[in-house]
């Protein structure tokens, strides 16, 4: 089953929103979703359980941080049993008067405020004696995730995981281990610059396994291709039903990028999606009944509709 990476180098464009909602519809859909969180923000998390819940069941052995950090003792942690089912949703899912069926699940592994740390110590582990060493090390820590994610695949219709801002090691499994690459951005200046310089880097992370894959014939057909599905623009501020003049400019800017831009985007509304988090329920799945709600959960029906026939 496919593996998404949600990733953006800028911070606030609806990265987090995006993945929670993604997989919110694709549930009620009847698909079968595993989040995996690996921001060390945790704002994925904390969409789906609240903070003393985390505190109490799952910060010290719980988050994919214990299962990075296993990787020091003689017994590393199945990512498998990191996996839990959000009440929340579970009760959403099965209960919402959105009339749609067959009902399908969402399930989480939790972040860790402390994750920023593992990426130092993925570090200390790239070095060797020799050149050789060095690529076996460097395969070693970039696959991790990939190899455990495995036995995981088959369970689930789509597992999304949700990337830091940045390129460091944690985000660099997370593309490794991946199929498909989605872009949330905003259209504007600050928020699109990073799009080129993502999509190179990418490139150069693709180049640099594969070749190191390649050194070694027993790995040789273990090679990665990770392509970039498309950007999705969020926070869209409308006018006449049409994103306004400046936002539409730098939609069009990245069009012209060569890059693939779903033809769905999902508009601005600080009040709805901000509160959504504190109750463990995605936008898409909440009972509003004004106007520009339904709206918003048009626009998330829309491109989940895009973004499944995009893979398909």
């Amino acid at each position: 089953m496919p593996v998404i990476s949600v990733i953006n180098y800028k911070g606030g464009v609806g990265k987090t929103t995006t993945t929670a909602n993604l997989a919110a519809e694709l549930a009620w859909r009847g698909r079968k979703i595993l989040l995996l969180d690996l921001d060390a923000q945790a704002s994925l998390t904390f969409s789906f359980i609240r903070p003393d819940q985390w505190s109490n069941d799952f910060e010290k052995n719980g988050t994919v941080k214990s299962w990075f950090d296993s990787f020091d003792s003689h017994s590393p942690i199945p990512l498998q049993s990191l996996i839990f089912q959000p009440q929340e949703i579970t009760d959403i899912l099965q209960r919402s008067p959105r009339e749609r069926s067959p009902r399908g699940e969402v399930h989480l592994v939790p972040s860790h405020l402390g994750l920023i740390n593992v990426d130092l110590e993925l570090a200390t582990a790239l070095g060797g004696a020799s050149l050789n060493q060095a690529k076996v090390n460097f395969l070693r820590v970039h696959r991790r995730l990939r190899d455990a994610l495995v036995p995981v695949v088959e369970n689930f219709d789509f597992i999304l995981i949700d990337c830091p801002p940045n390129f460091n090691i944690v985000t660099k499994n997370a593309i490794v281990a991946s199929d498909y690459v989605l872009v949330p951005a905003k259209p504007d200046y600050l928020s699109t610059l990073g799009i080129d310089y993502l999509k190179r880097n990418l490139d150069q992370l693709i180049h640099d396994f594969n070749e190191y894959v390649r050194l070694d014939e027993n790995d040789a057909e273990d090679v990665i291709e990770p392509e970039i599905k498309g950007i999705v623009f969020t926070m869209i501020q409308i006018f006449n039903r049409q994103p306004i003049r400046s936002q539409a400019r730098y939609i069009s800017q990245t069009r012209h990028l060569g890059m693939p831009v779903f033809d769905a985007w999902i508009r601005e509304n600080k009040t709805i999606f901000a509160d959504a988090p504190e109750y463990g329920i995605p936008v898409v799945l909440k009972g509003y009944s004004s106007p520009t709600y339904r709206d918003i959960v048009r626009e998330i029906e829309e491109f989940v509709s895009e973004f499944e026939q995009r893979l398909s």
